[in-house]
């Protein structure tokens, strides 16, 4: 039960650095400027994630942990209940318009992304119970696959769980 919470922390405070990421690329911090394009303030490489793409890759992600959890019929309600409430909705907040942050105070500005932040945590709490509520319905060797499973799956450069690979040059 100690590494649900122990992710959950973790989930939280990933949430947090990408908002005060967020913040630096919104004029606190940022490299905005008049030939600033749209992918400003992201690393070089990188580009904007397709909403689509991203909930396809949920339902597969999904798809698979139900199939490793074996859920039966009487777990099918807690199942829907749980991946109904841990989807984004559909009206998710947009990030704030560059131009109209440029004219607001830095005072503003921290006040601004407090809310975006407050919004932030508040949908992490719903994931969060809706996972805790999951969980408790689980047998013994459900909640055992359950604990082996990263929260987020690997990305690029990153080995099972979310470690990142070692990548130092060989030894000489």
């Amino acid at each position: 039960m100690k590494s649900i919470y122990k992710r959950v922390l973790l989930a939280a405070l990933l949430a947090a650095a990408g908002v005060s990421g967020f913040a630096q690329g919104m004029g606190m911090g940022g490299m905005g400027g008049p030939m600033a394009g749209p992918h400003e303030g992201m690393p070089p490489g990188m580009h904007p994630r397709d909403p689509a793409k991203m909930q396809e890759m949920m339902t597969r992600r999904l798809s698979t942990l139900k199939a490793k959890l074996k859920i039966s019929a009487e777990q099918e309600g807690a199942w829907t209940a749980f991946t109904s409430s841990i989807r984004p909705p559909a009206n998710l907040p947009k990030r704030p318009d560059r131009a109209e942050m440029q004219k607001l105070t830095t005072p503003e500005r921290i006040d601004k992304m407090r809310a975006l932040r407050a919004e932030h945590q508040a949908e992490m709490d719903k994931h969060a119970e809706a996972l805790k509520t999951f969980y408790a319905t689980l047998t013994p060797e459900q909640k055992k696959t359950m604990d082996a499973e990263p929260l987020r799956p690997a990305r690029r450069g990153e080995g099972r769980g979310g470690a990142a690979k070692d990548v130092s040059p060989p030894a000489k």
